[in-house]
């Protein structure tokens, strides 16, 4: 899919010249990396809200710690040894959902949530 959007970015004149960051920037596209991300995120959102068949607790642990920085919703971060562990979900998303401010992770809504979180990252570039 990324060869796609790369080759397709290419094709406007425009664009041919600039680097590939900078074409997305240009069409208001996002990564195919980043669309993985926001999506993994939407359910997380979902497991919170009760809006999936997957209770959260099946999934992930809530951080018992009281004072929070970014947002009283933190998922525990564990340590794992094995490269293969990060790769799950629970573990991967975990610290990417702790760094969210409060406003985005409380949205009642799949929209809101989407809507909030995509100005967050024009204002806080996203680094994968």
């Amino acid at each position: 899919m990324e060869k796609i959007q790369r080759k397709a970015t290419k094709m406007i004149p425009e664009l041919c010249n600039l680097s590939y960051d900078r074409c997305f920037q240009h069409v208001d596209l996002i990564s195919v990396e980043q669309r993985r991300l926001q999506g993994q995120l939407i359910e997380t959102l979902k497991y919170f809200n009760g809006l999936d068949n997957v209770t959260l607790e099946a999934l992930f642990e809530r951080d018992g710690n009281v004072r929070t920085r970014n947002n009283d919703q933190k998922l525990l971060l564990r340590n794992y040894k094995t490269s293969q562990a990060m790769n799950f979900f629970p573990i991967k998303i975990a610290a990417t959902w702790n760094q969210l401010p409060e406003n985005i992770v409380s949205a009642g809504t799949v929209n809101t949530f989407e809507n909030r979180l995509e100005k967050y990252w024009i204002t806080n570039p996203l680094v994968l």
